[in-house]
Parts: C-alpha cells; sequence; structure tokens
C-alpha cells in the first residue's frame, strides 16, 4: 500500500504551476488539480478557500518568480547589457511559465499587498538597472513603463501564436530592444541638465 504524501499548500501551488503552464489557466479547476494530486477535492480546501484564493497565489508567485529571473540575469551588468539581459530573462520566463506569467497578469487582487511588494520589487529593479543613464526620475518612471509595454506586448502576441510570418521571431525582438535602447540613449542626450 502506498503512503500518500503530505500535503500544504507550497505543494499545492508548486502542482497548479505545472497545471497551468501545460494546459493554461483557464483550464484550472479544484477537480483538475485535485486529480493530479491524487486527492479528493474537499482535501484541498483544508489549505485554501477556493479557486480565487489559487489564482491569487499563483499571481504572487508568478511575479516573484519572474523578479528573481530579471535579478539573477541583472547581475553583475550595467547599462545597456543589463536591459538587454533582464529583457531576455522575462521573455525566456514567459516562454517557459505561460500560465503562471498569465496568471500574474489576469487575475489577480491589485489590493493584495503581498502582490503589491512583488510588483514594487520588480519596478525598483528596472529602476536600478535605468541608473546608469541619469535619468530624471519622472523620465525613468517612463522608461520602465515602456519597458514593461514592449515586453509583456511581445509576448502577449508570441503567447497568442500573433507571429506568425516565417521570420524569426528573436530577431524581431532584438531590434526592437535596440530601438528602445537607442531611445534611452536620445533622452539622455536631450535632458536638461541639473
Amino acid at each position: 500500500m502506498s503512503r500518500r504524501m503530505k500535503l500544504d499548500l507550497s505543494i499545492i501551488v508548486q502542482k497548479a504551476i505545472e497545471l497551468v503552464d501545460e494546459h493554461g489557466l483557464d483550464q484550472l479547476s479544484i477537480g483538475l488539480l485535485a486529480e493530479k494530486l491524487e486527492v479528493r477535492p474537499p482535501s484541498l480546501y483544508n489549505h485554501l478557500d477556493g479557486l480565487p484564493e489559487l489564482k491569487q497565489k499563483l499571481a504572487i508567485q508568478g511575479v516573484k518568480s519572474l523578479q528573481a529571473s530579471m535579478l539573477q540575469a541583472a547581475a553583475g551588468r550595467s547599462g545597456d547589457d543589463a536591459i538587454r539581459a533582464i529583457s531576455k530573462a522575462y521573455i525566456q520566463f514567459v516562454r517557459e511559465h505561460p500560465g503562471l506569467y498569465d496568471a500574474s497578469t489576469r487575475f489577480p487582487d491589485a489590493n493584495d499587498l503581498d502582490l503589491q511588494q512583488a510588483q514594487e520589487s520588480i519596478v525598483q529593479l528596472v529602476l536600478r538597472v535605468l541608473e546608469t543613464y541619469h535619468l530624471q526620475d519622472e523620465m525613468a518612471i517612463h522608461m520602465v513603463r515602456g519597458l514593461r509595454s514592449i515586453l509583456h506586448g511581445f509576448t502577449s502576441i508570441e503567447q497568442l501564436g500573433g507571429f506568425g510570418m516565417p521570420l524569426d521571431r528573436n530577431k524581431s525582438f532584438s531590434i526592437l530592444l535596440n530601438t528602445f535602447i537607442e531611445g534611452i540613449h536620445a533622452v539622455m542626450l536631450n535632458q536638461p541638465e541639473t
């Protein structure tokens, strides 16, 4: 007779991540998750209130995991090289964890303090990367927003199969990112001196 594994919230969330990355976020259900964990659905309610809470936990985990990937990529780099590294890490994360990334952008309760802290850690990481360019405070935030728009937009279109032409998507992304970086250099030259 096989022994059942001890179920805890971290195991539940990890299995949910595997499921959403394999089948997509919209396919996630308490029933499917229980089946994959080889438990009865009521057992999951001993650890969480239901699917909305699980999706919130996935959102938080997704943002934290993305930030960790970007932080690791940024280590020891600065300037243009750091922007390229964190951007590549972002793209790679979404390609490896499409369901988890989707959870981090579609369902979260924006008032959740854990989620806000995780999101803020990504903003602060990008601001630190941008320090090399000596951008004024407001302009630095505009650049964070611009980079996020590029990264989220590109990965979202890619995940939806929107790049159907037989051209290398990585090359397209590289051109897009280089154009953004050239824009940062242009802004640096045109900033009023403080």
